[in-house]
């Protein structure tokens, strides 16, 4: 798999740092990334030129702070740039919050020796990193035996498993991992969130799985079979409920809300622009705006910590909007759009991503009785 590298320019000549969500430059980025999505979704490589680009414009600087030469940018700030990149690329986007994952939590900790390693290169974009930390979260956390342990040694921890849900290991020059501590009569299962050099003896990438959609995320199993790490690689624990910790936690609850909210914004100005030709869609595509900009509106609220809408809620109205939409303008396209190529059909796969990706059970229900038409 080919690494993301800074350097030299695609086109040329640099380009201008994204400094705001309100930036010509992000509009210039996006564009970009919408042309070549389409060959990206057909090929299924890794999108090396997209993350070249996100490290060109200083979309890695968004999430860390000045002092590892970063921009710090705010939440809401955050979830507006989530937005427009993923109704450009939704594939890049979803990488990018793994990414992105993977610094939080390593910027969150206390390990100054480990802040420094990592994050001046994440930064920068000379370094990628991803997680693999969902077991913990999941119906795999009930299994009898955890699907990767740890154990403690005098110098760190030997992992043994595997993390069946990472996405871009074999680019990755870090993995942030999640690991059940191995102990005698312990009365209350630990773990640990730990960083995990791709190169470390023992660990195995292995091939990827095909999905659905994003299958160019390169998203799959990650094994590790005694693998030693140091403990100055060390991000959080050993203690119950490592997840709860809040070490990192940052826009977890709703970036995957604002990358549906972005998908959906792609498919309704696909059906505006059609709208503008055919009277037919003029009221359905008004419908979905509404509803879209409502949306936009109470998600960023959310992140400025002004509204009373659980993110609960968010994710089902965002999960809800983005298969309507999607398919509304599979709709709209008729007979091209069901052709391999058109982006509204692979908009109608990538929407069926969030009702599976680090989608809460609660959620997962409230989209279960709209499908089948039972009101909540």
């Amino acid at each position: 798999m080919e690494r993301n590298q800074c350097r030299p320019y695609i086109d040329g000549m640099p380009p201008s740092r994204i400094t705001s969500p309100d930036d010509s430059a992000l509009t210039v980025l996006c564009n970009r990334l919408a042309e070549i999505a389409i060959e990206l979704d057909r090929s299924g490589g890794w999108p090396a030129e997209q993350l070249q680009l996100l490290g060109q414009y200083g979309v890695y600087e968004w999430f860390l702070g000045p002092e590892w030469g970063g921009q710090g940018w705010r939440e809401e700030h955050v979830v507006r740039g989530y937005m427009d990149l993923s109704g450009a690329c939704l594939t890049t986007t979803f990488i990018l919050t793994q990414r992105t994952g993977a610094c939080r939590r390593v910027a969150g900790c206390e390990n100054d020796v480990l802040k420094q390693r990592l994050l001046p290169g994440l930064a920068s974009g000379e370094m990628f990193a991803t997680v693999g930390i969902s077991h913990l979260t999941t119906s795999r956390r009930h299994l009898a035996k955890p699907v990767l342990t740890a154990e403690e040694t005098d110098d760190g921890f030997r992992l043994d498993g595997m993390s069946p849900w990472v996405t871009g290991g074999a680019a990755a020059d870090a993995l942030v991992l999640a690991a059940t501590v191995t102990e005698r009569d312990a009365a209350t299962d630990r773990q640990i969130l730990i960083a995990v050099p791709r190169k470390a003896h023992g660990l195995t990438v292995a091939d990827p799985l095909a999905l659905l959609a994003v299958s160019a995320s390169a998203t799959g199993p990650v094994r590790l079979n005694g693998v030693e790490v140091p403990r100055d690689w060390l991000i959080a624990g050993p203690m119950p409920n490592v997840m709860s910790s809040g070490v990192g936690a940052g826009t977890g609850g709703y970036e995957t809300s604002a990358l549906a909210v972005g998908l959906s914004q792609a498919a309704i100005r696909f059906m505006e622009t059609e709208a503008s030709r055919r009277v037919d869609l003029e009221r359905p595509t008004a419908a979905l705006r509404t509803e879209h900009d409502q949306l936009r509106t109470d998600l960023l609220d959310v992140a400025r910590g002004v509204s009373a809408c659980s993110k609960e809620s968010i994710r089902q109205r965002a999960n809800s909007l983005v298969l309507r939409s999607t398919q509304a303008a599979l709709a709209a396209a008729k007979g091209s759009g069901y052709v391999v190529g058109h982006p509204a059909g692979r908009w109608c796969r990538e929407a069926l991503f969030f009702l599976v990706w680090s989608c809460p059970q609660p959620v997962a229900a409230g989209n279960l009785c709209e499908l089948a038409g039972i009101e909540d």
